[in-house]
């Protein structure tokens, strides 16, 4: 049986699993949402090819690891699926974040506190590139037309982030599809030093999701992409 999340809050264990969630209960996916990311995936995909196959050489010619990194998230109706992204990371990166996190305090509490680390040695110098830009997201418009993410949702997150984080709001998480872009990354990105922060913010983006916020928020994504601030 699978080991589930435990939540500890005062002094009473408590566990979590998304599979306790009714899926029955959760809406059906708006018509208008589907439309637009297919339309809006085939033509960021003709733009982006240009740049895309360059890429792919540059991380081939970094490294002989693989050019697409994939990796199971949670989608609609908490169905799990591969997430596609240009690598960034050496190939031996789950190694080295292990290693990381047995020999240093600071990086392990900054692992648990926000699934990320600022000064990450696990990641190549094409990669930081890519990361800046948010180039190495490109290959989720893949993920898109095969109807398991949105151009626009919350951050697609893997099964132990969902339990641990997200508990009561994982029902609102699962109600929508994950974006390749979303309101937490264009307003505040990895600049968030507090996961809690950023399930707020998805779960904001779920109550108020329109056409209007999506291509505001598409926008936006676009101005982050030049400036790459608050990436890592």
């Amino acid at each position: 049986m699978r080991e589930e999340s435990v939540l500890v809050k005062e002094n009473v264990v408590q566990t979590f699993s998304i599979d306790s969630i009714s899926k029955e209960d959760v809406d059906s996916y708006p018509a208008w949402k589907r439309i637009f990311d297919i339309v809006f995936s085939i033509f960021a995909i003709i733009v982006f090819l240009p740049i895309a196959i360059p890429i792919m050489i540059a991380i081939k010619l970094t490294d002989k690891g693989p050019i697409f990194y994939k990796q199971k998230r949670v989608g609609y109706k908490g169905k799990e699926f591969y997430i596609y992204k240009f690598r960034s990371m050496y190939p031996d990166a789950d190694k080295r974040l292990k290693e990381i996190i047995e020999k240093d305090p600071k990086a392990k509490e900054e692992w648990e506190k926000t699934f990320k680390l600022k000064n990450d040695p696990r990641i190549t110098k094409i990669g930081k590139f890519l990361r800046k830009t948010s180039l190495d997201e490109l290959p989720q418009f893949i993920n898109v037309l095969k109807g398991e993410m949105s151009v626009v949702g919350p951050r697609p997150v893997i099964r132990e982030e969902l339990e641990k984080y997200y508990k009561n709001e994982a029902k609102q998480y699962i109600s929508v599809k994950p974006g390749i872009t979303g309101y937490w990354q264009v307003e505040s990105r990895s600049n968030i030093d507090n996961y809690r922060q950023r399930v707020a913010m998805d779960v904001w983006y779920i109550k108020n999701k329109s056409i209007w916020l999506d291509l505001k928020i598409i926008l936006k994504t676009v101005q982050v992409m030049i400036t790459g601030k608050g990436a890592y």
